[in-house]
């Protein structure tokens, strides 16, 4: 236990915030313990990964407990798939590097996002035209109410699009523990995302390796996205705003090269950076807050930005966003 604790460093955006209570989690029977200690009863809680998707706009006045549990194993085979589980402590991309160690394709599309294990599935985090639901198989969660762990399926997780069951009422209070993944014997690459299927034939790869997906991928994403270690951020800040297909043809008539993905349900998906772009804030700053001259859909630390800063300048950017196309962005991150 440690306390008034900086957690500067344990979140990639790299704003200043304390927690007044400090506890990293090892095991389970840690997490239940420290859980179940009258002491710390009465304080508000903050379940931490790698802090990759959350906002600090003050202080945290309360317990921040930080999943740090490590292990990753092949666990066997079934239906076709080889299955992996990784505790929630580990780094998702040393993870996805470690699968494909082991021969094994299937989510070499998501390499390269920060992150730990645990969080994945909060947000069923996607790239390149994978998510997370698309190879996983379950979790183990704590349930803090009851004091034991339970195994949770894909349809027990209610994965939507950067949504889950753990980011609502009835999911809120569970804690990933571990992840379990499904990866195909019969692998095929993904190129469904335009963007790097012609990385992969410049390349001249045209039956590429799981691995050499990877490696595109993390070419890609450097070329494009900072470093959260040499620029603070938390990646993508806002969704791709969904619409109907009658609203996008409107817009369409408007702005003829709106960039819209059409979806299985019949929706459309717009490009949330387009959008920005288009307003004029790409590299424009408010205060030491900014938005990636790389990237319109990357909002980013240019040192010593405060919670509020980030958050005016996202407000700004919706507003913008809303008078002009009268769509609304809804920020990624979780505000604090």
């Amino acid at each position: 236990m440690q306390f008034d604790y900086s957690l500067e460093h344990l979140n990639t955006f790299g704003i200043a915030a304390r927690a007044r209570r400090f506890v990293e989690i090892h095991s389970v029977d840690q997490l239940a313990a420290t859980l179940a200690d009258p002491a710390l009863a009465s304080l508000p809680r903050l379940f931490l990964g790698g802090g990759s998707n959350l906002l600090f706009t003050r202080n945290f006045d309360g317990l921040v407990l930080r999943m740090a549990n490590l292990g990753k194993h092949i666990v066997g085979k079934q239906h076709g798939a080889t299955l992996v589980r990784a505790a929630a402590g580990e780094n998702w991309h040393a993870f996805v590097q470690w699968t494909l160690q082991q021969g094994l394709g299937g989510m070499e599309n998501l390499s390269l996002i920060p992150g730990t294990v645990g969080a994945s599935p909060i947000q069923n985090i996607g790239a390149y035209g994978a998510e997370i639901k698309d190879s996983f198989h379950s979790l183990t969660a704590f349930d803090p109410a009851s004091g034991t762990t339970r195994t949770m399926t894909a349809a027990d997780c209610r994965f939507g699009y950067r949504d889950s069951i753990f980011k609502h009422p009835d999911g809120a209070g569970l804690v990933i523990v571990d992840v379990t993944f499904a990866l195909p014997d019969a692998w095929q690459p993904n190129t469904r995302y335009a963007e790097l299927a012609n990385a992969l034939l410049d390349a001249g790869l045209a039956q590429p390796t799981p691995q050499q997906v990877s490696d595109t991928v993390v070419a890609i994403r450097r070329r494009k996205l900072p470093d959260p270690a040499v620029i603070g951020n938390a990646g993508s800040f806002f969704k791709n705003p969904v619409v109907s297909a009658a609203q996008c043809a409107v817009l369409l008539e408007q702005f003829p090269t709106l960039v819209h993905h059409a979806q299985p349900d019949g929706t459309e998906k717009l490009a949330a950076g387009w959008l920005i772009d288009q307003c004029g804030w790409k590299g424009r700053n408010l205060g030491a807050a900014g938005v990636y001259p790389k990237q319109a859909l990357v909002l980013v630390n240019n040192g010593g930005a405060t919670g509020a800063e980030v958050v005016a300048l996202a407000a700004a950017i919706r507003a913008d966003v809303m008078q002009r196309y009268g769509v609304s962005l809804e920020a990624e991150p979780v505000f604090i």
